[in-house]
């Protein structure tokens, strides 16, 4: 044994760490690449792909790109965004708040405050223009004053129906309104919001990642050292690297995400990366969720448009509809019988539907929705921190889970090339 030591090469010898060393930084750091580049399919089409993408091994489906017929790349968190929102969604969003919660941090009566103001000055055109459209004949043949009278009759009205409207979407917002929905529609028409919140969340992980894949790789590469020394075949380094190189990503990823719970080994306390800043990263991710998710704009949106569109719809234009008979004041009776009532009844539900759009169009003011998203991040970021740490680790694993194969795979196939590229540069090692 003590010969094997005075034969050993050194330089070839310190030359493998280092080099696995290197290796495991340009694993992790291109792992990262892999995680979240590009944000959309990079690629080409292959004729007959798509038609047998069904029938393949499992794992080779879950390539990105593969299922829709293409060979190229698309990060896993886009390409994953729509699962990771509703996971996002079943493992946190419903524990932390429900669909009313939401809608109440929003302030219902603050929202009513700015519709009216918003939409008050529009009232004398919104109700000339549909007057004109459904009823020509009998707007023309009404005296001015009296036009006047009943656009300042509604503008009167206005904040009553417009309470009584926010009033009507807070008693069913847990029937018109679906978070998970939002959060799955939204993150995958932008995926890049999933990518900025996990660069945000986890910036310092990620960056340790990077770090700890050297340190990794040099650690690992001792044993190999000896190896190589010992053993001195040329395919030793080539196979020892797809070890490290596998072995490199995984702890890598362990280091992030496991254990969730603190685990004391001796004087030392284990504990995932991830759910040591439980604290400070549910502040940064209540800011994107409140920024970029569930907004006040969103909000309006998904509630004009979404599944339940229609029938949020109906429920405002039915409660706008009373506001008419209101506006037109003791005359509505002898109105009806001049209009015809199937005719007058056509007038009331285009102005209602009409005035549903233009009451919610106050939703699309990015300022207000910005200024009232603040107690969304507050209420998040809360729920966040009081959620279980297996719970927090798991919202951002899971999205990835399934695919962290790939990257075992890409730690493997790089460092079997580095293997190759040391004993091309270095040529065999071994002792004597």
């Amino acid at each position: 044994m003590s010969e094997f030591w005075h034969e050993i090469h050194w330089v070839h010898f310190w030359s493998v760490p280092v080099f696995t060393a290197v290796i495991g930084w340009l694993i992790n750091w291109s792992g990262l690449w892999m995680l979240f580049s590009p944000i959309h399919f990079h690629g080409f089409h292959v004729k007959g792909l798509k038609d047998i993408a069904g029938v393949l091994p499992y794992k080779i489906q879950e390539i990105p790109g593969i299922l829709r017929g293409g060979i190229g790349w698309q990060g896993i968190v886009p390409a994953r965004a729509a699962k990771m929102g509703s996971i996002a969604v079943d493992k946190a969003l419903a524990r932390m708040a429900t669909a009313r919660e939401f809608y109440e941090q929003l302030e219902p009566e603050q929202i009513a405050e700015h519709i009216v103001t918003v939409f008050k000055p529009e009232i004398p055109e919104l109700v000339d223009e549909i007057m004109w459209r459904e009823h020509p004949r009998f707007w023309k043949d009404l005296p001015r004053s009296v036009r006047n009278a009943i656009i300042e009759r509604v503008q009167t009205q206005l904040p009553g129906v417009v309470h009584r409207v926010t009033e009507e979407i807070g008693e069913h917002v847990d029937q018109i309104l679906d978070p998970k929905i939002m959060v799955i529609d939204n993150f995958e028409k932008n995926p890049q919001i999933v990518v900025r919140i996990f660069k945000d969340f986890g910036a310092r992980e990620l960056r340790m990642m990077v770090i700890f894949g050297f340190i990794f790789g040099f650690l690992l590469g001792i044993p190999v050292a000896f190896l190589d020394q010992l053993f001195g075949k040329w395919w030793l380094l080539p196979v020892l690297g797809i070890v490290v190189g596998w072995v490199t990503n995984l702890l890598g990823m362990w280091l992030i995400f496991s254990p969730a719970e603190p685990v004391k080994i001796g004087p030392f306390k284990l504990q995932a990366l991830f759910a040591r800043r439980q604290w400070e990263a549910s502040d940064v991710y209540g800011k994107h969720i409140a920024m970029d998710v569930i907004t006040l704009e969103r909000i309006g949106d998904h509630l004009l448009n979404g599944p339940s569109g229609d029938r949020t719809r109906q429920m405002l234009a039915a409660a706008l509809e009373p506001a008419i008979d209101k506006a037109i004041g003791p005359t509505v009776g002898a109105v009806r019988v001049a209009v015809g009532a199937r005719r007058f009844d056509a007038i009331k539900s285009s102005v209602a539907e009409t005035a549903v759009d233009y009451t919610l169009a106050p939703f699309k003011d990015a300022a207000f929705s910005e200024q009232q998203s603040q107690k969304i991040r507050t209420l998040i970021a809360e729920r966040c921190r009081a959620l279980p740490a297996p719970v927090f680790v798991e919202m951002m694993r899971a999205a990835i889970k399934e695919d962290e194969w790939l990257l075992y795979a890409h730690g493997a196939i790089m460092g079997f090339a580095g293997g190759l590229l040391h004993l091309w540069i270095f040529g065999v090692g071994g002792a004597g």
